[in-house]
């Protein structure tokens, strides 16, 4: 067959794909929508009329989009955090552990070193942050290679201790001298910038070239080949001459890093300061994610922006229809039970 007809072969291939893709996203969405509308009926609210407003709230405006992207930026990294030791077989629950001593760390370093300039503090602020996660991460990693015990449960306990050492250290020697459960506000020079008159952030673009260079590593890197090998068979990965143990401590070493960055950027962007149980779930919204997407890098991009509308539109939907924001959380979790079945859903009807 000539190469010219084999490529347009490959082409109409990767464009039905494509479309199956799409069909099958098209068919959850409508999915997840008709299950909320019924909830949204048996509330007593009109389901339509909800979802205008959750669109008019983030679309409908230059702030409410853009306050959709600030939303979806932590979550966006802390489900990196979760993806990469995804691949080589490790579940890392700890995102929110490892994004508070991130952010811990940072502040340790806002605070100390307030007088450098801010090309300096800044990069000084995130370098600490991932170390902070890093370390954090480390423990779990550690442990499992030692074949002491599981990462998924130590990631997950560690999760209740990282705040609690963020409380102690604001409580006891940070805090403002107006309120003892927060930090004085950061100087301007450890904030990181804003764009666009609004308040997305530099991590805002962080987060975008963090997925990309996850995306070239597992696709394109012997390191990535070698991390997919370990994730699908451990036992004939080391057989083959792969240190599975060190990998496992360095890749849930560089997720907790990831995890750490954001909680940095949670305290010197969004927030200014460090504020006790700042976080609002952001580690186990990022893990909902990696799930939800599957790990794929595409999909953790999509799914993180509709997350973000979700939660941006489910505050506006408590004041313009009284909605408790529970209900938001149900909406969250018909999403994860439609996604979750897919494999067996879509096989049913035949796409």
């Amino acid at each position: 067959m000539p190469q010219k007809d084999n490529h347009k072969i490959q082409q109409n291939q990767a464009f039905q794909r494509i479309l199956d893709a799409a069909a099958r996203y098209f068919i959850m969405v409508f999915v997840v929508l008709l299950l909320f509308g019924i909830i949204l009926l048996i509330s007593g609210k009109d389901p339509i009329q909800s979802y205008k407003d959750i669109l008019t709230s983030t679309f409908g405006s230059q702030y409410g989009f853009s306050e959709v992207l600030v939303i979806m930026t932590p979550m966006l990294i802390t489900a990196l955090a979760v993806a990469l030791p995804t691949r080589i077989g490790l579940i890392n629950v700890g995102g929110e552990g490892q994004l508070y001593m991130g952010a811990c760390f940072a502040t340790w370093g806002a605070l100390t070193f307030d007088t450098l300039p801010a090309w300096v503090l800044l990069p000084l602020l995130i370098f600490l942050g991932m170390i902070g996660g890093g370390l954090w991460a480390f423990i779990p990693g550690y442990l499992k290679s030692l074949g002491l015990v599981n990462e998924t449960i130590t990631t997950l306990l560690l999760n209740s201790v990282a705040p609690s050492i963020v409380a102690f250290f604001v409580f006891g020697f940070w805090h403002s001298p107006m309120d003892t459960n927060k930090t004085p506000i950061f100087v301007d020079a450890a904030r990181l910038p804003t764009f666009f008159n609004s308040r997305i952030d530099l991590s805002f673009f962080i987060a975008l070239i963090l997925l990309a260079i996850f995306w070239y590593l597992v696709k394109y890197t012997k390191w990535g080949l070698e991390m997919r090998a370990i994730g699908g068979n451990p036992q004939a990965a080391k057989r083959n001459g792969l240190p599975i143990n060190k990998y496992w401590v360095i890749v849930m070493c560089f997720g907790g890093a990831i995890a750490g960055l954001a909680g940095a950027a949670q305290v010197s962007g969004y927030y200014g300061v460090l504020l006790v149980n700042f976080s609002r779930g952001l580690g186990f919204m990022g893990f909902l994610i990696s799930w939800l997407s599957f790990g794929d890098p595409i999909g953790i991009l999509v799914t993180s922006f509709v997350v973000s509308i979700i939660i941006t539109g489910g505050n506006m939907l408590q004041l313009t229809s009284g909605i408790p924001y529970a209900v938001i959380n149900i909406l969250l979790a018909f999403t994860l039970f439609v996604v979750l079945a897919r494999p067996t859903f879509f096989k049913r009807i035949k796409i």
